[in-house]
């Protein structure tokens, strides 16, 4: 009875010690490529037109398009082993390249023109997460992604004038790796990413009644998500 349990004992510790260490603990990086696509949510678009005009202001009506591209991402982070199967990592992502620019366009039937188009690009992005995971095995791993995440949209109207601004917001996701060779391994992930409001100004030349400038100003917030496969190195 003893060496049945000795033997017992052994092959949980066998079990046990093959996972003990994924073979993803330790200091990583990688780089993806995939498709990506962000959708801008517009509310409370008001233009004012110079000081003497009526009604001193108007709403604006919006028709947004997504914006879809190809992208690309840079990634590093540290992965620890915390128990039998279980990793917790903390990463970075970086997306320097723009995307492709998509329009708004916003409307008032009492204006002439009656609309003026908006178009949008995200210039970057990026990402700081967490990321509990699964070894599956020692050599390939399910994990998720949890953390903030921050990008920079151009905007350019009708008339040439152009700015940015930066939105914050959370990210989640969920992917998978699996050792090639060595330090080698392949990746896939999708990711989405909410970004809260910002407010959107522009302005531009008013030639009806009392001549000036007119402002615009435009609430906005954004919905993105990418979904990337690639390449990384574990030290």
């Amino acid at each position: 009875m003893n060496k049945k349990i000795l033997v017992a004992a052994l092959l949980a510790a066998s079990v046990t010690g093959a996972y003990a260490q994924s073979k993803f603990e330790g200091f990583y990086g990688q780089v993806g490529i995939g498709y990506s696509t962000i959708n801008p949510s517009v509310s409370n678009s008001t233009l004012t037109p110079p000081a003497g005009n009526t009604p001193s202001s108007y709403g604006m009506g919006a028709s947004v398009s997504a914006a879809n591209s190809f992208n690309g991402a840079l990634g590093a982070g540290y992965t620890w082993s915390l128990a039998p199967q279980f990793t917790l990592g903390l990463g970075v992502d970086y997306q320097p390249f723009a995307g492709q620019s998509a329009n708004v366009t916003l409307s008032n039937a009492s204006l002439s023109p009656a609309s003026q188009t908006v178009s949008y690009k995200q210039n970057s992005a990026y990402d700081i997460y967490l990321a509990p995971g699964f070894a599956v095995t020692p050599e390939s791993m399910i994990y998720g992604k949890f953390g903030f995440a921050g990008t920079q949209i151009k905007t350019t109207t009708s008339n040439g004038s152009s700015g940015t601004t930066n939105y914050n917001g959370f990210l989640v996701g969920l992917g998978y790796k699996q050792i090639i060779s060595g330090g080698l391994y392949g990746f896939a992930e999708a990711n989405y990413t909410s970004f809260g409001g910002q407010t959107q100004t522009a302005s531009g030349p008013w030639t009806s009644g009392t001549t000036g400038t007119y402002n615009l100003n435009t609430n906005t917030s954004a919905n993105a998500f990418n979904a990337m496969v690639g390449l990384g190195y574990k030290f």
